[in-house]
């Protein structure tokens, strides 16, 4: 068995490269829809921070919400937790503790992505040079995680590192699904530019899941049809309930873990029967909120601990590395 210090830090370091990858996709999906888009249309930068789950941070700090304020605070503000810069920072030293678990070319690339990203990073403030620099940091974290699928033994160390990444799936998955509720109630009874499509659009963009979903839904694209797909496909490895079925293969393979797999299957089951989506403007907002408490409570309680020797899993707190 492994130490269970070695386990956290593995799983975090799966979070926290998920969390760079979709905070690219996030900021740059956005920045194509606001240029689709009619000028006078109105939607605000501020959606990017609700999607990122930092908006409480955001509101005490600036009153602003323009673009230039917002992308500077989600790719390099390091007093930021969930910005690019921090949850990066993050990825390494993570790695840094574990690289006698991990593939040793991990650990290289992880070190040559940072610092492209600390010399590069004024790209991701100027539109012109955005999609590229952001295009740059998906296709590097996609090569690290294939470099890891390919390459990694399926232990103790693996499933662990699953989790963690299913898990920062499903919370991100959740918190799109939020802003694209968010922005939909501001257009529901005046759409005559067609917003709610191109909102619904890149929502399924931003989690590289249009073509998924035409091909699973065969309907176009509309709010319900999107966000039951993202919430309850199980094919998908983006949908909520995917990654969740994900987290519960790899906890059947770890010791001590029957009170996970017990959360695991009650949040299953909320996922899957809490709303019908007629109407993702108006009881559909409230009904993520309660799923954003749900997984928040999971994580809260969702803990590896264990002695010097090994490592469980256990219904107790996660502190964040």
């Amino acid at each position: 068995m492994m130490l269970s210090r070695v386990a956290e830090r593995v799983y975090w370091f799966a979070r926290y490269l998920e969390r760079v990858e979709s905070m690219a996709r996030l900021i740059q999906v956005y920045t194509g829809l606001l240029f689709d888009l009619p000028r006078d249309t109105g939607i605000s930068w501020h959606n990017l921070v609700i999607a990122s789950g930092s908006h409480g941070e955001y509101n005490r700090r600036f009153s602003v919400q323009d673009e230039k304020r917002v992308v500077k605070f989600l790719l390099e503000d390091l007093s930021n937790p969930s910005s690019l810069a921090s949850s990066l920072r993050m990825v390494r030293e993570n790695i840094r503790t574990t690289r006698d678990i991990v593939p040793q070319e991990s650990w290289e690339l992880v070190n040559e992505f940072q610092i492209f990203v600390s010399e590069n990073i004024a790209q991701g403030l100027n539109r012109r040079y955005r999609h590229e620099f952001l295009e740059e940091i998906i296709k590097t974290c996609q090569q690290i995680n294939g470099l890891i699928a390919d390459t990694m033994r399926r232990d103790a160390a693996w499933h662990f590192l699953n989790m963690g990444r299913s898990l920062e799936r499903a919370d991100m998955t959740i918190r799109i699904l939020e802003a694209g509720a968010s922005m939909s109630s501001d257009f529901i009874e005046n759409d005559t530019n067609h917003v709610l499509d191109a909102v619904w659009g890149s929502v399924l963009g931003t989690l590289n899941a249009t073509m998924p979903f035409r091909r699973t839904m065969k309907v176009a694209i509309k709010g319900d049809d999107a966000a039951r797909f993202l919430l309850e496909d199980t094919l998908f490895p983006r949908a909520v309930t995917c990654g969740l079925l994900r987290m519960q293969d790899s906890a059947k393979q770890l010791p001590s873990s029957e009170k996970v797999m017990s959360c695991l299957n009650d949040f299953v089951k909320t996922v899957t029967s809490g709303s019908d989506y007629t109407d993702v403007s108006v009881g559909f907002p409230a009904y993520l909120t309660e799923l954003e408490k749900t997984q928040s409570s999971f994580t809260r309680r969702f803990k590896i601990r264990g002695s010097s020797r090994h490592s469980v899993l256990g219904p107790v707190c996660v502190r964040r590395l």
